[in-house]
């Protein structure tokens, strides 16, 4: 098959395997991290969470990808990429372990959540840095499936640090420092992977010419507001109309996070470690969902088209989700969270490739920055929501009810777009 022979092309490059390895450490790290802040301010025995612990903790996790990932291209086009893979990583690993002295000392949660937001900061350079070096080391006829493969392998990372992290935990009789400290270990790891690669390999070029740095910050802002006025053409109604409704669904998906979070907590488990062992499968079927959406997305939106797709998914949600989540029951929130996870990512596979296919190609990056925050802040606004409504056990029937009205308004709104 030319898709495989290509990959093993792929693979034979040394400078991509060495960049790929550094992507697969930081994201795996990446994944450690993430589950034991969340078994930390969800699953300690000594805390009584809240839903609003946990939105400060979302917060904390994406805000940065929403404020700072705008702008890291401006920085990144001014440093070498390589040395930011070397500094940002080796910084995490310092921070990762601070974090972990913080939570071994029991340090104020406000000093904790500043530690963790300088970890997720760092995070966004390094993952933009690791998609725009790229092309210096894929010829430009594979870089499409290279572009298909990286990121795919380093979700795949991020969930077996997960899974490590909960493997860890057990057995380091459930000490959320130790988890910290094993994803401090990757990101040092990871620091010396990129320390294989050439200093200039990875770019930018240097160019005699270059704005100053507040000026250059300054047309970041105005390009994207020139990205969303490109939206509001009325040839690019169907982009609009997708992130509109990829939007509402993340917010939905968020809020049914947290959600599932508080029942894991206290209404479907008897202590803080039998709900964290009954969160990881959850988890993990979520994660099924998605890869499942990988494939179920290409067929179905070829037959429907990728509108009609989104309102199917949609649709879906809206009349699955209160069946299987009024119960509040172990069984039924298990098929939700593999349909659930279907549903959004089949929607957002559909979203990017409407964006991608009717955005000129010249707005094309400053809309998909927008996208990208639009994206993180549904997903922080609805866990503000959520903790604003969900009761101390978590079974909140007016919030399901309130999700699944949502995902009917997306379902009307995109029947009534898709006949127009």
């Amino acid at each position: 098959m030319p898709v495989v022979r290509d990959l093993r092309v792929l693979l034979r490059l040394e400078n991509f395997r060495r960049l790929l390895c550094v992507r697969l450490l930081s994201q795996g790290a990446d994944g450690v991290y993430q589950v034991a802040l969340a078994a930390y301010v969800v699953f300690s025995p000594e805390k009584q969470t809240s839903a609003a612990a946990i939105a400060s903790a979302m917060a904390v996790l994406l805000l940065p990808y929403s404020l700072v990932g705008p702008f890291a291209g401006v920085l990144l086009d001014r440093w070498r990429r390589r040395q930011v893979f070397v500094y940002g990583n080796l910084l995490r690993a310092v921070l990762a372990v601070a974090t972990a002295a913080l939570m071994l000392g029991h340090a104020p949660d406000w000093l904790f959540y500043v530690s963790a937001l300088c970890v997720t900061a760092v995070n966004r350079f390094v993952l933009a840095g690791l998609s725009a070096a790229l092309p210096r080391v894929v010829d430009t006829e594979r870089l499409v499936l290279a572009n298909s493969l990286s990121p795919t392998a380093g979700t795949l990372a991020a969930t077996v640090g997960g899974a490590l992290a909960f493997s860890v935990r057990i057995v380091a009789s459930d000490s959320d420092a130790a988890v910290v400290l094993l994803g401090a270990f990757l990101y040092l790891c990871a620091s010396l992977a990129s320390m294989r690669l050439a200093p200039d390999l990875l770019g930018p070029d240097r160019h005699p010419a270059r704005p100053r740095l507040g000026t250059a910050l300054a047309t970041t802002a105005r390009e994207l507001l020139a990205a969303m006025g490109h939206l509001a053409a009325p040839r690019r109604r169907e982009a609009a109309w997708a992130l509109g409704a990829m939007t509402l669904m993340r917010f939905c998906y968020g809020a049914l996070l947290v959600l599932l979070l508080m029942l894991c907590r206290y209404a479907l488990a008897d202590t803080p470690e039998e709900g964290l062992r009954l969160l990881g499968p959850a988890l993990a079927l979520s994660g099924a969902g998605f890869f499942a959406a990988a494939v179920v997305t290409p067929w179905a939106a070829g037959l429907l088209g990728p509108i009609r797709w989104i309102m199917v998914c949609s649709g879906a949600a809206m009349v699955l989700e209160p069946a299987l989540g009024l119960p509040f029951a172990t069984a039924p929130l298990m098929v939700a969270a593999f349909v659930l996870g279907l549903i959004t990512q089949g929607a957002k596979i559909a979203t990017d490739t409407i964006v991608q296919s009717s955005v000129e190609d010249g707005f094309r990056g400053r809309v998909f920055s927008v996208y990208d925050v639009l994206f993180n802040i549904a997903f922080v606004g609805a866990a503000g929501v959520a903790a604003l409504m969900l009761p101390p056990d978590g079974r909140s029937t007016v919030l399901v009810t309130l999700v699944a009205v949502l995902y009917g308004v997306i379902t009307v709104g995109l029947a009534r777009f898709a006949r127009r």
